[in-house]
């Protein structure tokens, strides 16, 4: 008997990989986050699977249905919005499987971000502009950042931000970055990406906060925050420039 560990991807039923669909369509159990993952992609499960929607499920809970399921020899499908490496919740199911001896994998999936980049038709690495991503959030019901990960601290890095679970903290994101970034830093709300509600929201450091307070938007949103996100003219990477060599093209004048 084996856990596996599954990334859905952002929600689009598409975005799954082959191996984690495979996996789905052949556990009989089947747990998943059902405020993330759309229903329709653990009905892949096979018929007579035991489904469970852990959404209001606590730890302990999520952990007895894998000792039942240890118990009677059967494979778990269990799956996780986007890419379970990205804020999932699993070291900590892994920590207790650890324990308790039972066998685990990981199959990863596509990363919300990922996608909204795609969905966005951005590169968020642009040459001389930004050449570097963080994936990071910020502090308010949930666990605390550690020293040194807060954004005035990240920010000083003019990186790409990728700010998760944090559009009810707008405001502060604002003060902390404007100084580092610019006021008319662009910023760009990515809410649901992958589903049929998928919305992206425009602004800068001075004005998104007012335009999510309009549009209503609450959760499962990321806040990208960034000068790659409106860059224009910049130079072409030398990767495929003519004048540039590597082990398989010779450079031309």
């Amino acid at each position: 008997m084996i856990v596996h560990f599954i990334g859905a991807g952002p929600g689009a039923l598409d975005l799954i990989t082959v191996r984690g669909l495979k996996l789905i369509q052949s556990c009989p159990v089947c747990l998943y986050a059902g405020s993330l993952v759309p229903p329709e992609m653990v009905a892949e499960a096979p018929q007579g699977a035991r489904v469970v929607d852990t959404s209001s499920l606590n730890l302990d809970e999520i952990i007895a249905e894998f000792e039942l399921a240890h118990a009677e020899g059967k494979d778990v499908a269990r799956v996780h919005s986007g890419d379970p490496s990205i804020y999932g919740a699993v070291a900590e199911q892994m920590r207790r499987l650890d324990a308790l001896g039972i066998e685990y994998d990981v199959t990863p999936g596509v990363p919300a971000f990922a996608a909204a980049a795609a969905a966005l038709k951005k590169e968020l690495t642009v040459p001389e502009v930004c050449q570097t991503i963080i994936l990071t959030r910020t502090s308010m019901k949930s666990s605390a950042m550690p020293e040194g990960e807060e954004l005035a601290t990240l920010g000083k890095s003019g990186a790409t931000l990728v700010i998760h679970l944090s559009i009810r903290n707008l405001k502060r994101i604002e003060e902390e970055l404007s100084p580092l970034y610019g006021a008319d830093c662009p910023v760009i709300i990515a809410y649901r990406v992958g589903w049929p509600d998928e919305q992206f929201l425009h602004g800068t450091l001075a004005d998104i906060a007012k335009k999510v307070a309009d549009s209503g938007l609450m959760r499962s949103a990321m806040i990208f925050v960034g000068r790659s996100l409106s860059a224009d003219g910049f130079r072409d990477s030398a990767l495929y420039h003519k004048g540039h060599s590597h082990t398989l093209r010779s450079g031309s004048k």
